[in-house]
């Protein structure tokens, strides 16, 4: 068991309320109920000091007029950060003290004069919570090609450098294909071609296509290109790579789990990630409750990716103040969190 103060990087909630406001919300999805600090108490270690909330992918648009989902997103986890909680939804006072970072969606591709107005926003939602916002997300994933290259989003990110924010890149290379990696490449050495560029946090290892079966993964053309752009990810000194979303790649896993299998199964990607970033640039992510459909159910999911990640930082070997940062220490500071 790791003996390690845990900073969960990477965690949605949404009260039951709101699911009509979900992009992907339907009847038939297994999230489709509410996933609160209620239910991620139930499922995390006594470990976990805190978590960094990402957005959870709000019905939405550019327009201003498509913005209240999102801004009513920010508001509830305003409620949960200073300990003000409505009936229902999922949280009590005490909670205030898990809630150590927000990440709202932001609209980014419309450039930079609409994330600041948008931001504005989220500063008035927020009130006494604001200081609690550390960046922004707009996923990318299932966006249209060439979306991270044009200059909106360019301006937009260098825009969250000069406020001292953060950008969470999700991007998705099993589903999505390589381009999406190569195109966000190009991003980043845009944004960074006028000196230090915006802090990116990926997400998920980039979404690597887990289920490939080579009896030699690490010689398949699709696994040293996902490699080589990794690498090129890497080079940017203000990037930091989430060890996260493993669950959702994977082929789901049923009752009976080999913790050192997953690890031997995972190990050329995490290799990869930790050679390209280094420890001090790699974090902790559980991607709470999304890792609960392909991990197992909420019982079980976020304990297997624990056990997995503590056999990954056993294999790597490394020392005691590296698997401190992985834990919790390198997120506090990507994110510029004191506690």
């Amino acid at each position: 068991m790791s003996k390690f103060q845990i900073i969960d990087s990477h965690i949605h909630l949404f009260p039951k309320s709101h699911l009509e406001t979900l992009s992907w919300h339907s009847q038939a999805n297994p999230l489709g109920a509410q996933h609160s600090v209620s239910e991620y108490r139930q499922a995390i270690s006594p470990q976990v000091r805190g978590f960094i909330f990402l957005e959870t992918d709000r019905i939405s648009s550019l327009s201003p007029s498509d913005w209240n989902h999102a801004l009513d997103e920010v508001s509830f986890l305003t409620r949960i950060a200073l300990g003000t909680p409505v009936p229902g939804e999922g949280h009590n006072p005490e909670d205030k003290h898990l809630c150590l970072g927000i990440v709202p969606w932001a609209p980014v591709p419309a450039g930079a004069d609409a994330v600041a107005q948008y931001l504005d926003l989220v500063r008035e939602r927020s009130g006494d919570a604001w200081k609690a916002v550390k960046g922004v997300r707009y996923l990318v994933q299932d966006k249209a090609a060439g979306t991270m290259v044009e200059d909106g989003f360019v301006d937009a990110l260098r825009h969250l450098r000069r406020q001292g924010m953060t950008f969470d890149l999700g991007v998705d290379a099993r589903s999505g294909g390589l381009g999406q990696l190569r195109e966000a490449v190009e991003m980043m050495k845009r944004v960074n071609d006028e000196g230090d560029g915006v802090t990116i946090v990926i997400n998920h290892m980039c979404k690597p296509n887990l289920r490939l079966d080579d009896v030699d993964v690490r010689s398949n053309p699709e696994f040293l290109e996902w490699k080589d752009l990794i690498e090129e990810l890497a080079r940017a000194p203000h990037t930091y790579m989430k060890l996260s979303g493993a669950f959702s790649e994977l082929l789901p896993l049923g009752d009976e789990v080999d913790i050192a299998k997953i690890a031997d199964c995972v190990r050329p990607w995490t290799d990869v990630v930790f050679d390209a970033f280094g420890a001090e640039r790699v974090m902790f992510g559980s991607d709470w409750p999304v890792c609960n459909v392909g991990g197992g159910g909420n019982d079980v999911s976020w304990g297997r990716w624990k056990s997995v990640v503590e056999k990954v930082l056993e294999q790597r070997g490394l020392s005691e103040d590296e698997k401190r940062g992985v834990w919790g220490g390198v997120a506090l500071r990507a994110y510029g969190i004191e506690i």
